[in-house]
C-alpha cells in the first residue's frame, strides 16, 4: 500500500453502451466487476473513494466513501478525477498523488500504481497514465494533488472536458503494458464485451 498515493475509482458514467444502469455491478465469473477491481485497486494505494453520481446506497456494501462529481452535468472522467483530488486533499493527509481506475475494465494490473510511479519518476513528469497495444489509458493515471487547483479552473471557466486537452498542457509519463495473454485494459462496455470477459475467465486466460 502506497500510503502517498490515495485512489479514485471512477464510475460516474451513464453506461450508454451496456444499455443504463451501473455497468461495474454486473457479475463476471460470480463477483461483481467492481469486486475485482476493488481487490486488485485497493492494495496499491491508501485511502480509496468511489467517484459515482446518484444514491449512494447502491454500492453500500463496499464500505468506501461514495462522493458524486463537484462538477455537475455528467462532465466525464476529468470531472472524476477532479472529484478525486479534492476528496484526497481534504481527507487523505499525507497523500501526493491520486491514482485513477475506470470501473469496467476487470483485469487490471496488480503493480498498475507502481509502475506509473516509476514512469513519473524516470522521465520527470508531472502525471502518468497507462499504455496498452499503442493506446493510451487516461483514466487509469497517476495525478498530482498540487494540480487540483488548476484542473478546477480548466473544467469551471474553460469548460474543458477532453481529458488530453488539459494533460497536454503537462508533462505526461507513460506506463507501457503488454496485451499477452490478454490485455489488462479490456473493458465491458458492451453487454458482447462482458461475454468476451466470461469467454477469456472460462479458458483461464486471466483469474
Amino acid at each position: 500500500m502506497k500510503t502517498d498515493v490515495a485512489g479514485v475509482l471512477l464510475a460516474g458514467g451513464l453506461s450508454r453502451r451496456m444499455g443504463g444502469g451501473d455497468k461495474n455491478l454486473r457479475t463476471l465469473g460470480g463477483r461483481t466487476i467492481l469486486e475485482r477491481i476493488v481487490a486488485v485497486a485497493r492494495p496499491q494505494v491508501g485511502p480509496l473513494v468511489l467517484n459515482a453520481n446518484g444514491d449512494p446506497a447502491r454500492f453500500a456494501a463496499f464500505g468506501l466513501p461514495v462522493v458524486s462529481d463537484v462538477v455537475e452535468g455528467y462532465a466525464g472522467p476529468l470531472a472524476g478525477v477532479l472529484t478525486g483530488l479534492e476528496w484526497a486533499k481534504a481527507n487523505a493527509p499525507g497523500a501526493v498523488w491520486l491514482a485513477s481506475f475506470a470501473t469496467d475494465a476487470p483485469f487490471i494490473p496488480a503493480d498498475l500504481v507502481a509502475r506509473l510511479l516509476t514512469a513519473v519518476e524516470d522521465e520527470g513528469a508531472d502525471l502518468a497514465c497507462a499504455r496498452s497495444d499503442g493506446q493510451d489509458h487516461p483514466v487509469f493515471g497517476l495525478w498530482p494533488l498540487r494540480l487540483a487547483d488548476d484542473l478546477k479552473r480548466a473544467m469551471v471557466e474553460e469548460g474543458i472536458r477532453k481529458v488530453d486537452a488539459w494533460t497536454g498542457r503537462y508533462k505526461l509519463a507513460v506506463a507501457e503494458f503488454g496485451t499477452e495473454p490478454v490485455d489488462p485494459f479490456f473493458n465491458t462496455n458492451r453487454p458482447e464485451d462482458l461475454e468476451e470477459a466470461e469467454r477469456l475467465l472460462a479458458a483461464g486466460m486471466v483469474a
